[in-house]
């Protein structure tokens, strides 16, 4: 079972991530947790490359390129071995968060992004996607609690940016089945057991 989290910054996925790590491995499940971009060492690498804020003059074109790269690697190095060896596979992230930060937010040829992410992903496709939807005032709010030193290159943009990769979001909600979306400003506990519910429903099927 391959199974991705996507939302805004501060929507709440990596402690959703953690949660159904716990879930499954309590079931006695054999889990494989990565992040995006990240999860392999040339990944890292460009991760760093990526989020530092010193790199302000990056190129729109070279941020999703560079994405696209660390995705590329992550897929075949950890993604479609793990699940052929029979490993849940559970992303914080992944192809879904080009289109909407790079063809949305950094507003590039949306057909392109998406050309490029189902070359780059190849099989590797989720079997539930759960988007942990949160509004734009709630982005503020949990970002005034972040200290600026804190805040990654990412992480750093203004609110048009990510109202722009909202928008995004939800259009991949209506358009992709996978989709499960989630209201982001309930509790943990009630976030958590809405995933479960999905995950078992997927399990039966």
């Amino acid at each position: 079972m391959f199974i991705t989290f996507e939302g805004l910054d501060f929507c709440g996925k990596s402690t959703q991530v953690q949660l159904l790590e716990k879930y499954f491995t309590s079931k006695g499940g054999n889990v494989k947790i990565i992040r995006e971009p990240g999860g392999t060492p040339i990944s890292e690498k460009i991760r760093d490359i990526l989020l530092d804020k010193k790199n302000s003059e990056m190129s729109i074109e070279t941020e999703l390129i560079l994405f696209s790269a660390s995705r590329s690697q992550l897929v075949n190095e950890i993604i479609l071995p793990g699940l052929r060896k029979g490993t849940i596979v559970i992303s914080d992230r992944f192809h879904d968060s080009s289109i909407a930060y790079q063809g949305f937010g950094r507003k590039i040829s949306l057909h392109f992004v998406e050309e490029l992410q189902s070359f780059v992903i190849g099989k590797a496709i989720p079997d539930i996607t759960f988007f942990l939807d949160i509004p734009i005032k709630e982005v503020i709010a949990r970002k005034s609690k972040v200290s600026k030193v804190d805040l990654d290159r990412i992480e750093s943009s203004k609110m048009d940016f990510y109202k722009r990769v909202r928008d995004g979001y939800l259009y991949l909600a209506d358009k992709e089945k996978r989709f499960c979306t989630i209201d982001g400003t309930l509790s943990i506990e009630e976030i958590h057991k809405i995933i479960i519910n999905k995950v078992e429903e997927l399990e039966k099927a």
